[in-house]
């Protein structure tokens, strides 16, 4: 984030604090509870958002030298990602030629070749096919044209981007809107990857970004955890496209008012979370950065699945390596333990059939802004407001 972003977003923060005010949308969003349950809906944004979508893998680091690889099977494609001598990042249909068996089962790792454990037919890490057991009893074949499928991949300011069809389109300056050139500030691509965690919840997965859209609830759900750190209900917000950008507002903001803005760094009184539609957030820390990515269970509308993972800066790493991983780490096992549990509550409460739709209040505009564009995207009507 340029400096002077930087400053006006603290601006922001602080002028909230005096004024007591926060971001305001202006109007009460008001959203079907079924938007949540409907199976109907979830085939169709799997389809739509999931397995014809771009997807964000990772980030840089998780790949982090040539003959390193990551798999993943969240998108209804099985997906094998390398980086190869060459230093390119690709990414395959992690599926061999031969009878289409999953060829790599491991989630990450050093290899250049890849062996099928249902018959040894063995590809490298570009995708060629280099072996054939018993290749004068099997007949021949023409080893060029039975490479791994390729998909479209970019590597673009630290994020791994892929398209889960092998003819998709790939735009990623397209799909960051007015965050490219920010991206390319934060150094992405210099992180170290230090973990990930996996939550399993039963609720939809709409649920999970919600969360994530607000810190209203910061004075009530985390009055004994985040609460202690963040000013709850206070923040800066900022659209880009189908993006945005929160800045939740830290305590130590205060001991900001008498540093000159020289000195300023946005993260010493702020804590910035990106959300790239339609299913992933980047929350930036100190010296640390979390990338989670959210995700139905296939189509079904009351499980979904969240991908975690976490990054060091690495001279922050050398110092102490402990305690960069530790506090990404507990921020993440509040979200599991406090942010999704109540959210399973509302699918709960969605479930029942007594509560006909959710509100969106004045002050989560984040909220307004993620479902009018997830509809706009699915060609549903607008996301109804009412005057407030």
């Amino acid at each position: 984030m340029r400096h002077e972003e930087q400053v006006r977003v603290i601006r922001t923060l602080m002028d909230h604090l005096d004024r007591g005010t926060n971001v305001d949308a202006g109007v009460i969003g008001k959203v079907d509870a079924r938007d949540y349950t409907c199976p109907e809906r979830a085939a169709l944004e799997w389809i739509a958002f999931f397995k014809e979508h771009p997807q964000v893998i990772g980030m840089s680091g998780d790949l982090p030298t040539p003959g390193s690889f990551i798999t993943a099977n969240d998108f209804g494609v099985p997906l094998l990602a390398t980086r190869a001598a060459d230093g390119r990042f690709r990414a395959f249909a992690n599926v061999c030629r031969h009878r289409g068996t999953v060829l790599e089962n491991a989630p990450r790792g050093e290899r250049t070749r890849f062996v099928c454990p249902f018959h040894a037919w063995t590809f490298d890490n570009l995708g060629a096919l280099i072996g054939v057991p018993k290749a004068d009893h099997f007949g021949e074949v023409d080893k060029a044209c039975l490479g791994l499928i390729e998909l479209p991949a970019e590597e673009r300011h630290g994020l791994l981007w892929v398209h889960p069809k092998a003819d998709g389109k790939l735009d990623v300056p397209g799909l960051l809107a007015g965050l490219d050139h920010e991206f390319e500030t934060w150094d992405f691509a210099s992180l170290v990857h230090v973990g990930d965690d996996t939550y399993e919840t039963a609720m939809n997965w709409k649920l999970a970004i919600d969360t994530f859209g607000e810190t209203y609830h910061f004075e009530k759900l985390h009055r004994d955890t985040l609460a202690q750190v963040f000013y709850g209900n206070v923040q800066a917000y900022d659209i880009y496209g189908r993006n945005h950008r929160m800045a939740l507002c830290v305590r130590s903001i205060d001991q900001m008012r008498s540093m000159p803005e020289s000195e300023w760094n946005v993260t010493m009184g702020a804590f910035p979370v990106y959300y790239l539609f339609p299913n992933i957030q980047i929350n930036i820390g100190l010296n640390a950065v979390m990338l989670v990515r959210v995700y139905p269970e296939n189509d079904d509308p009351d499980r979904s699945l969240s991908r975690v993972s976490f990054y060091a800066r690495p001279e922050a790493l050398a110092i102490d390596p402990a305690g960069t991983r530790g506090v990404p780490q507990r921020f993440a096992e509040i979200i599991r333990d406090e942010d999704y549990v109540a959210a399973a509550a509302s699918h709960r409460g969605a479930r029942s059939g007594l509560v006909d739709h959710f509100l969106f209040g004045r002050n989560e505009p984040a909220l307004h802004h993620y479902h009018a564009t997830y509809r706009q995207a699915l060609g549903l009507p607008p996301l109804e407001t009412v005057k407030a």
